[in-house]
């Protein structure tokens, strides 16, 4: 089960990364939840979607790297960063052409091969030290 899991952590990564984010949605449960909240957005299978709308509106070219996947029981854990270009308004900074990579880790739990609750960290202020 944990290397399913782990394949189904890889399968939204690629997804976000080719800009797929209706895949997304059936890779989550129905009654998902998010536990790293971003203002704004709805902690739950169409909020993250909606999240990286945004950040793929603001960071056309946002792309999620994985350096580390470790899975035990129900639970996978990701490390990596998350990069890409400002080119749009993002959280009310307009647009600097700047580059960002920014870690992030996250921590997805799954029932029945679909991930059912999620919580990261992400160092979003090394990112809008980045942009700044």
């Amino acid at each position: 089960m944990s290397e399913q899991n782990k394949a189904a952590t890889r399968r939204f990564y690629d997804a976000i990364n080719a800009g797929q984010l209706d895949t997304i949605l059936g890779l989550m449960t129905p009654g998902f939840i998010e536990h790293e909240e971003f203002p704004g957005i709805p902690p739950n299978a169409a909020g993250v979607r909606q999240l990286f709308e945004v950040l793929r509106t603001a960071f056309p070219d946002f792309r999620i790297e994985v350096d580390a996947l470790l899975a035990e029981g129900d639970v996978v854990a990701a490390r990596g960063r998350m990069t890409g270009t400002h080119r749009g308004e993002f959280m009310g900074m307009a647009a600097t052409g700047k580059t960002m990579a920014t870690p992030f880790a996250d921590f997805i739990r799954f029932e029945g091969g679909k991930a059912a609750e999620h919580w990261g960290v992400t160092d979003s202020g090394a990112m809008m030290q980045q942009l700044s």
